[in-house]
């Protein structure tokens, strides 16, 4: 089964995607909770390079390693990846009069409902959001 999440970055496109491609940035809104954190991120965008994020609660208890490899970029427009589990994601970057729609679609796993998956990559999404809009304002 297939889940997708998206939001509307009130910024430009070279922003959105710099932010989304950038291991600084990553670490800064790559979570879907307050009490988690992104202590590392790796990224070598380009059709065959890898990515690494490695995800940690805030207070040490428990984390885990998001990675996988990039199937297809297509600058500005398109990110297709997949997770080490198999599991595929793409990400879509579309201009608006209104900002750059981010729209991910990504392949569900079988250990949590499929609730609480979209409910989480979309927290991380909107911090994304958060993250951009923020960078704009300073």
């Amino acid at each position: 089964m297939k889940i997708t999440v998206e939001t509307l970055v009130k910024s430009d496109l070279e922003t959105v995607w710099r932010a989304w491609n950038t291991p600084d940035d990553i670490m800064q809104w790559n979570a879907a909770s307050d009490d988690w954190h992104t202590t590392i991120s790796r990224v070598d965008l380009r059709p065959g390079g890898s990515f690494y994020a490695r995800m940690e609660a805030k207070n040490g208890t428990v984390g885990f390693d998001f990675e996988g490899s990039y199937t297809s970029v297509i600058d500005k427009q398109l990110i297709e990846y997949a997770m080490a589990d198999g599991r595929v994601v793409s990400v879509r970057f579309a201009e608006t009069n209104e900002g750059v729609r981010v729209t991910e679609t990504f392949d569900a796993d079988d250990e949590y409902s499929i609730e609480m998956q979209q409910q989480g990559w979309q927290s991380i999404l909107d911090n994304f959001k958060r993250h951009v809009e923020a960078k704009g304002r300073r």
